[in-house]
């Protein structure tokens, strides 16, 4: 049995802290720019709220059982970066994914939820949306991933899932080749990087499911 999680939006629709993720999302879905994270307790959340974000999201979140040697061996992230992350549910199959700013945790983008995903799928699909956006834009921030898998599949300009594609994931598979297609015809000078959740918490992008 998951354990019972509360939900804090700092920024959304109406701002507050909800008792289950379906609550959560309506608040934060089609709004530009929301934070929000999950917590354990209730009371918790209801102090967070009081407080700025920025003291739970990004750089200045508490990280829980860190790695002292890892950390002492990778230092400190590069906020001034892109982090994103995806979100599948090992029931259902739908996957979601977004990339946010890692210092802040603004919502630069999000997208699904799609049918028939994985995480990996997701995780490839965001690095590819941040490396297009930063290219509209020209950016060149780092793009922090928590999966070593993704960053290959994107440096192989191929998404090798062994997923197949089927009536009810058609989506999702148009979606991974205009990915690859995007890769196979540009360039960029991103670095794409590894983001050591050991050492460093939960990537900023996480959607607190877990």
């Amino acid at each position: 049995m998951s354990k019972k999680k509360y939900y804090v939006v700092w920024k959304g629709h109406n701002p507050g802290v909800y008792k289950s993720w379906d609550e959560c999302r309506n608040q934060i879905h089609g709004y530009q720019g929301a934070v929000y994270k999950a917590f354990t307790d209730l009371e918790s959340a209801k102090s967070a709220f009081e407080e700025d974000p920025n003291m739970h999201i990004g750089k200045n979140a508490p990280v829980k059982n860190v790695d002292k040697e890892l950390l002492k061996k990778v230092g400190m992230p590069i906020m001034k970066s892109i982090s994103v992350d995806a979100a599948c549910n090992m029931v259902n199959k739908k996957m979601e994914y977004r990339g946010v700013n890692t210092k802040t945790g603004e919502v630069i983008f999000r997208k699904g939820p799609f049918e028939g995903g994985s995480n990996n799928i997701g995780e490839f699909l965001a690095i590819v949306h941040a490396l297009a956006h930063c290219k509209k834009h020209n950016i060149n921030p780092p793009i922090y991933t928590d999966s070593n898998t993704a960053i290959k599949w994107v440096y192989q300009k191929k998404a090798n899932t062994k997923i197949v594609e089927q009536s009810h994931n058609k989506e999702l598979f148009n979606l991974i080749k205009r990915a690859e297609k995007w890769l196979q015809e540009n360039q960029w000078k991103n670095k794409l990087l590894k983001w050591e959740t050991a050492a460093w918490g939960e990537i900023p992008a996480d959607f607190g499911r877990k």
